[in-house]
């Protein structure tokens, strides 16, 4: 006697990826919930800090998920879903950086609170952060907006590897470059970094 689950064989994240992405091939539209269910808020946060507004984000972060539809059936079952997402919310930031130079009104401020400090915790380990709240918001800006100056492919690695905790090799096949260039980029992003953060450190 056989017991039939829909469960996938393994527990794993990326194995109830597969799956609901297997399903949503197969005219289960449903799955589509599933999935973004698990990674509509990483992939939020990402766009956040890449784009830095949260209305743009968020419109970015939806454009991603009707991409995964779109492009379901190009999903191959030995790819990393999360790595194939990230690639596809990675193109529509770049497409957006793209947009918006043209329109270079815009502004590049984070109205985010909860962002800003997500931002200022991640610098290097240094003197004391200040307790007064006025100066921490002032640090915090100070990050925000050289985090949002640094050119595109340095503030992609950095935000990659630093703040979604992805690895290089993660990071690289997002970006579609090589590991090596993926260090590169991360070591000229930290040094950028701390170079304009100093009064910070």
């Amino acid at each position: 006697m056989s017991i039939t689950t829909d469960a996938p064989p393994s527990s794993s994240p990326d194995a109830f990826d597969r799956a609901d992405m297997e399903k949503l091939q197969a005219g289960h539209d449903a799955a589509l919930n599933s999935l973004m269910d698990r990674h509509a808020a990483p992939i939020f946060h990402f766009l956040c800090r890449m784009v830095g507004n949260e209305d743009d984000a968020n419109d970015l972060a939806q454009e991603t998920f009707v991409r995964v539809f779109k492009s379901r059936a190009s999903f191959r079952a030995e790819q990393k879903f999360s790595t194939w997402l990230f690639t596809i919310a990675a193109n529509l930031a770049r497409n957006h950086f793209r947009w918006r130079a043209r329109h270079p009104n815009l502004s590049l401020d984070v109205e985010n609170p909860a962002t800003e400090q997500s931002l200022g915790s991640t610098l290097p380990a240094g003197s004391p952060a200040p307790d007064e709240a006025a100066l921490a918001g002032e640090r915090a800006g100070a990050v925000r907006l050289a985090v949002g100056n640094l050119p595109e492919e340095l503030r992609e690695a950095i935000v990659l590897c630093e703040w979604e905790e992805l690895s290089v090799a993660e990071a690289a096949a997002i970006l579609e470059a090589t590991p090596k260039a993926i260090e590169s980029r991360l070591y000229r992003a930290r040094k950028t970094l701390r170079e304009r953060l100093k009064p910070w450190l």
